[in-house]
């Protein structure tokens, strides 16, 4: 498809406050369940390594620290696939990439459940990985691009609480197949892997029919598609029954087009140095604190409370409903009482909370109820604050370096966090509850320094469009002086 205007030129379009009028309707909720389904998958893939380590150390005769491996491998497939996707998405378009991120993703999922050892399950881990990694730049960039500025701290907050519906379909699943009589042991977990696959076939199908972000293409001057597109969305809302504003105030905008490496270090670097701070310093803490508890979940449960590898997603269940709820619940105060109130908040509580869970299993106050129940209450916050992480990436930087951005900061965020896993597996091996209370203190420790940047540094940005967002750096740097 040929531009319509040359890069490099100013123009002025109606389409992003036209975008931003639009009621909610049943169009937004179609464009959000096939692409926020991003979010269950990865919950749902992380659930079953989780929920089936016990598992995987009996089947393929693997050690905590090996099955840790695993977890980490899929890390680091999600950072390789962010980058070389996230780069993609925003030279190629949204759609093209959430098609083929997907695509890689169910099918690397279901071989993984052909894996006969470890050095074949690895490879098959990290091409899952890669291709839920790219998702997350396309998916989140779409979202954020389609979704009206008024509510898109609470759209984006469920959507990416979504992930627990995923840990929680995953916990259901490997339990009804672990218990399955007409399954044979090493059979049922290797059926759990086909899930995602399934899952993802169907939802391929479905996003075939969501429209290229209007904003990707006029940033890359394709000005006629993109007035093209917006019509034929609000046509589709107007035919619903909902209303649709007939007149809106244009803005100006300056075509890009595909942007270079060193135009992606300069906006970060030079022109928004406090978000990128901040995003990282959000993603990165909140990154470790997940990949600690989450991926050493079912171990611990079978090593310290005495649980049966084939009952441990019968205590995923309850933790994944207080991860779901949270940003649920919690979303609509991000735009009412706004991001600088609630993201320190969640953030210091979340980190105050765990320091206390840890405390109480290290005094050996814990069973396996208590336990699960008291990591339920903190993930509850931590869940939104995990969430409005990747919202405050997502919206705080330009369209035309939407995608990589996002892909640089999970990158980093994640390639860090990837060496929880295999850590908090190794403290397990060793068995010693101080040392799993030392992790759990890191962990904390991280999540409430954040919570200290995330008040210095953090950005108003409920309520306002993305195209003022990218015009706001001048009142920060004055601020900043």
């Amino acid at each position: 498809m040929t531009p319509d205007v040359a890069t490099g030129t100013w123009i002025e379009s109606d389409v992003p406050p036209r975008l931003d009028a639009l009621n909610w309707s049943r169009w937004h909720q179609r464009v959000i369940v096939a692409l926020g389904i991003t979010w269950i998958l990865d919950g749902l893939e992380a659930s079953l390594i989780a929920n089936l380590a016990p598992t995987l150390e009996r089947a393929l005769q693997l050690s905590a620290t090996e099955v840790g491996y695993a977890n980490t491998t899929y890390l680091v497939g999600e950072v390789a696939g962010a980058l070389l996707f996230g780069h993609l998405t925003d030279r190629l378009g949204r759609k093209k990439l959430f098609l083929v991120t997907l695509a890689l993703y169910l099918v690397a999922t279901a071989l993984s459940g052909l894996a006969w050892n470890l050095a074949v399950f690895l490879p098959l881990r990290f091409l899952a990985g890669a291709g839920i990694g790219g998702e997350y730049s396309a998916i989140n960039s779409a979202i954020d691009e389609l979704v009206p500025a008024r509510i898109r701290g609470q759209i984006d907050l469920a959507i990416n609480g979504s992930y627990w519906i995923g840990v929680a379909l995953g916990g259901g699943a490997t339990v009804a197949l672990l218990h399955a009589s007409f399954l044979p042991p090493d059979a049922a977990w290797r059926v759990a892997f086909g899930l995602g696959a399934i899952l993802g076939i169907a939802i391929l199908l479905v996003r075939r029919h969501v429209p290229e972000s209007p904003r990707w293409l006029l940033m890359h001057g394709h000005v006629v598609e993109a007035a093209r597109t917006c019509a034929a969305i609000e046509h589709e809302i107007r035919a619903s029954g909902v209303a649709v504003a007939e007149q809106v105030a244009a803005v100006r905008i300056k075509v890009s087009g595909t942007v270079s490496l060193r135009y992606l270090l300069h906006v970060l670097v030079r022109v928004y140095p406090r978000r990128t701070v901040l995003g990282i310093v959000l993603l990165l803490s909140q990154a470790f604190l997940y990949n600690s508890i989450f991926f050493s979940y079912g171990m611990i449960l079978t090593k310290f409370h005495g649980i049966s590898p084939d009952d441990v997603g019968l205590f995923v269940l309850p933790f994944a409903v207080g991860n779901f709820l949270g940003p649920l619940w919690l979303g609509k105060y991000f735009d009412r009482w706004g991001r600088r109130v609630m993201i320190p908040a969640t953030y210091f509580l979340s980190g105050v909370l765990l320091l206390v869970t840890g405390g109480l299993f290290w005094a050996g106050m814990l069973d396996a109820v208590t336990q699960t129940l008291a990591w339920s209450v903190v993930f509850f916050v931590a869940s939104a604050a995990a969430s409005s992480a990747y919202l405050t990436v997502s919206e705080l930087f330009p369209v035309e370096i939407r995608g990589m951005a996002i892909a640089v900061f999970f990158a980093f965020s994640t390639l860090v966090g990837s060496a929880a896993p295999s850590l908090f597996g190794a403290i397990v091996d060793a068995g010693k509850p101080v040392q799993l209370f030392g992790g759990y203190a890191l962990a904390a420790s991280l999540m409430i320094g954040a919570a200290i940047i995330a008040r210095w540094l953090g950005v108003a940005a409920e309520g306002k469009s993305l195209e003022a967002l990218t015009l706001a750096h001048h009142d920060e740097q004055a601020r900043a002086e």
